[in-house]
């Protein structure tokens, strides 16, 4: 028997109808990464607490290990139990801890917290991805994941613009901030569990090129797991997106702190500079996603926005010093942001699309599995990146995520898809 919550379709949705089961996968996306935001309050939380940058470094890869751990299980369950059976909870339980997160005076009480927000979160954000795929043809599959996208993105500006203005309200006390998410998530989720719907079993199985295609099929049956462990190419996207998200979460992380300590900037400057790279990368990733989706190719816009993402980070990674203008470091940095715009979301429909070729029936597993090796990763990269910056500096440690990088572009060699757009050739006239 179903949960309350749980309404499953018969019939694919069309026209506006998908549009809008879309958009409510994209606000839960919204809600998933705002409720576990910490950035704008660790300072406070830091002070408060007596805890170094080190150990708050520790505290954070224990529990996105624990995240890690959540994303794999919860994609696999998922494709088994139905993604709004698993996400709605998820959700609203996440929201809740923020009440949790209020009461906490002690760096051992912020770990536990932590680690249980982030358990349930990541299982979260791993629905969501798999019911963007859900309701996105091929046709429009990568425009639907650029919208994905913006989760984590417009996640970080609600943040930030309702600390600005509600931290004086409350004398800068960063309770009043877990207390402000956690109602604001709430609401968010009364508004998910209302509105959401998923395709059942027999919808998910399909593979849907456009939605004029939509047809009917009886294939209820879970696939297996082990059957993507079988395939090469899907681990290639798996690994090589791996090392390409090093220098993705180390801006998301540190990239304040590089922009101060490297070049000089001060901290609200830093974070003007941050935003223009953000939005330049929300606006990209649509307009990159609409393009892929119009010449149904992916592979020739990831490799070209990584190659030049390389190109310029290496330029950047040379400009790492003082006395470089405020002016070029701005560019430099935005333009980053921008040419990973290009090359993520073409590569994520590639991937969707590749897995669904394998099996149509484990796309939560398959996002699951490399969500769960993305947080290994970020676990990697808050232990060692500290102990590298202090033995050489971030231009050593752009380094590794420059070849990161590199590892990703030699991937796509086993990547499925075409590069060049295929040209429809006439059947031959009968010759009588």
């Amino acid at each position: 028997m179903k949960p309350f919550y749980v309404r499953e379709l018969s019939v694919y949705p069309v026209g506006r109808r998908r549009i809008f089961l879309l958009a409510i996968a994209v606000l839960a996306s919204l809600v998933a990464n705002f409720e576990t935001t910490l950035a704008t309050i660790l300072p406070l939380l830091m002070k408060d607490l007596g805890m170094s940058l080190t150990v708050y470094g520790l505290l954070a890869a224990g529990s996105v290990l624990i995240g890690g751990l959540s994303a794999g299980v919860g994609g696999i369950l998922s494709d088994r139990w139905g993604r709004v059976t698993l996400l709605v909870p998820t959700l609203t339980v996440t929201a809740a801890c923020n009440f949790l997160l209020a009461t906490v005076d002690t760096v051992a009480g912020l770990f536990w917290v932590r680690c249980l927000m982030l358990f349930i979160e990541g299982a979260g954000i791993t629905i969501t991805a798999s019911l963007v795929r859900d309701f996105s043809p091929r046709l429009g599959r990568a425009q639907a994941f650029a919208f994905w996208t913006w989760g984590p993105v417009g996640a970080s500006f609600l943040a930030s613009f309702i600390a600005g203005f509600t931290l004086p309200l409350f004398d800068n006390a960063w309770q009043s901030q877990a207390i402000i998410m956690g109602v604001v998530s709430l609401a968010m989720c009364a508004v998910i569990v209302w509105k959401i719907a998923e395709p059942s079993a027999a919808l998910r199985a399909q593979v849907l090129d456009a939605e004029e295609a939509v047809a009917a099929e009886e294939k209820v049956d879970a696939g297996r797991v082990r059957e993507l462990f079988r395939h090469p190419h899907l681990w290639a996207h798996v690994l090589g997106n791996t090392g390409w998200q090093v220098l993705y979460w180390t801006f998301a992380i540190f990239g304040q702190t590089i922009l101060v300590e490297a070049f000089g900037l001060e901290p609200a400057a830093a974070n003007r500079v941050v935003a223009l790279g953000i939005v330049l990368n929300a606006v990209a990733v649509v307009v990159v996603g609409r393009m892929s989706d119009r010449l149904r190719l992916r592979k020739p816009f990831t490799a070209v926005g990584t190659v030049l993402t390389v190109l310029a980070l290496a330029y950047f990674i040379s400009m790492v010093g003082p006395g470089v203008a405020p002016g070029h470091v701005t560019a430099v940095y935005a333009l980053l942001f921008l040419f990973m715009g290009i090359a993520y979301v073409p590569w994520m429909a590639n991937f969707s699309e590749n897995a669904e070729d394998v099996e149509s029936r484990l796309q939560g597993s398959a996002l699951g599995i490399w969500g769960m090796v993305v947080r290994v990763m970020i676990v990697v990269l808050l232990v060692v990146s500290p102990m590298v910056v202090d033995a050489g500096g971030w231009g050593t440690w752009l380094g590794v995520a420059l070849a990161g990088q590199v590892v990703f572009l030699a991937s796509m060699a086993a990547f499925k898809g075409d590069w060049r757009r295929r040209r429809t050739v006439a059947a031959p006239e009968t010759v009588a």
